[in-house]
């Protein structure tokens, strides 16, 4: 099975020390210009753009970077009770249309209650999971069907819409596809009847496996099939002991008092998602290799202060593309991955891993022809050779 690797525009910052100012970036719009350019040229399939107050605005930073880049592939966040299904078929199909078929859509259920109650949204977790799956059948109801001019009626628990139609309808048919994570059993029913890929963050492969098997029973009685993906960081260096080292420096500025209030939030979060991560590294306060690696070369030091994905795969090139064989042979193609600072992992990870993996061919950019030599000359006259190892 290809592979289809994606990377990430981190819209709530980027640094070489997580916890800690030292180290950090601005966060510009030239930046993320130079991450998403990086991602485009070196062949990533798309990148994932994150949603919540914590981040810019996904589809105002989509649309900002659509005009730098070429090829490059967007999974941009919907949310129900923040956005109206209707106006969400309307954005996408906009965004897809001018973006050549570009647009893919991440839909975001929620899980902090303080983040969504700020928002105005108070439905609870199993409300929100009603909302959401009526969101998303009205939204693809209405794409689906301004291929042919038709209009959609739909009432409700949550959401209603009366002579719903779109005039304009997207490039890609029935709609652009749809992208979706969750743990709960809400959230599994939701992805079975209607989502075209389901994401799991990065747990170890048993519990993976267990995941995609309990989707693929549930997508199976609605007659459907459902692709699968991973989301996860990265730290790769060319020997498995310099990789370890990069992972005990990315959180070698951490103390425990920061440890302890990122705990404290996720807490009193009612995603199982969030809980699932909390529980991979219950011995948050040790910082130490013993406690943190989960699975084989799986590291859940990043979910000591970071929400949401906090799993790594940390090894040499060789180890780091045989753990993703590893979830690939349960039937994962897409994996979301990124590092700290994403800039320069972007270009790590392709050129240690890229040659490694089974990818799509990926089509050259129009006008541009690539001839050797590659790399830097040697001596004003020979061209670098290239290595057997």
């Amino acid at each position: 099975m290809t592979q289809k690797i994606f990377w990430f525009i981190p819209t709530h910052g980027d640094s070489r020390y997580l916890g800690t100012a030292e180290g950090a970036r601005a966060l510009s719009h030239d930046y993320l210009k130079q991450v998403a350019q990086a991602a485009d040229s070196l062949g990533y399939e798309g990148v994932l753009i994150p949603t919540g107050r914590s981040c810019e605005d996904p589809w105002v930073v989509a649309a900002s970077l659509l005009p730098v880049t070429q090829r490059l592939k967007f999974l941009v966040a919907v949310r129900p009770g923040l956005h109206q299904p209707a106006l969400a078929a309307r954005m996408a199909s906009t965004f897809d249309r001018l973006s050549g078929g570009r647009l893919l859509i991440n839909l975001v259920t929620g899980g902090d209650k303080a983040e969504l109650e700020g928002d105005g949204v108070f439905l609870d977790h199993a409300q929100r999971y009603e909302q959401s799956a009526e969101f998303i059948r009205i939204w693809r109801e209405i794409l689906a069907r301004s291929h042919d001019g038709g209009a959609f009626d739909y009432q409700g628990e949550h959401l209603q819409v009366k002579g719903a139609k779109l005039l304009f309808p997207p490039l890609q048919r029935p709609h652009p596809p749809v992208y979706f994570g969750g743990s709960s059993d809400a959230a599994h029913d939701l992805a079975a009847e209607q989502v075209d890929t389901y994401l799991t963050w990065g747990e170890p492969p048993n519990e993976v496996a267990a995941k995609v098997a309990d989707v693929r029973a549930r997508a199976a009685k609605h007659g459907r099939q459902v692709k699968f993906g991973i989301r996860l960081h990265v730290i790769v260096r060319e020997t498995e002991q310099e990789a370890w080292e990069a992972a005990d420096r990315l959180i070698s500025r951490l103390d425990d008092q920061t440890v302890a209030q990122a705990q404290a939030a996720f807490a009193k979060m009612d995603s199982q998602g969030q809980r699932r991560m909390a529980a991979l590294h219950a011995q948050g306060a040790r910082r130490d290799r013993a406690s943190l690696e989960i699975s084989p070369n799986l590291w859940a030091g990043v979910g000591l202060v970071r929400g949401g994905a906090g799993t790594a795969l940390v090894g040499s090139p060789l180890q780091v593309a045989a753990r993703i064989q590893e979830y690939a042979e349960l039937g994962l193609e897409t994996f979301v991955l990124s590092g700290y600072p994403h800039l320069e992992e972007a270009y790590r990870f392709a050129e240690l891993v890229f040659p490694l993996l089974p990818r799509p061919l990926q089509e050259k950019l129009p006008g541009q022809v690539l001839t050797g030599p590659f790399g830097e000359t040697v001596a004003n006259l020979y061209s670098p050779r290239v290595s057997q190892s």
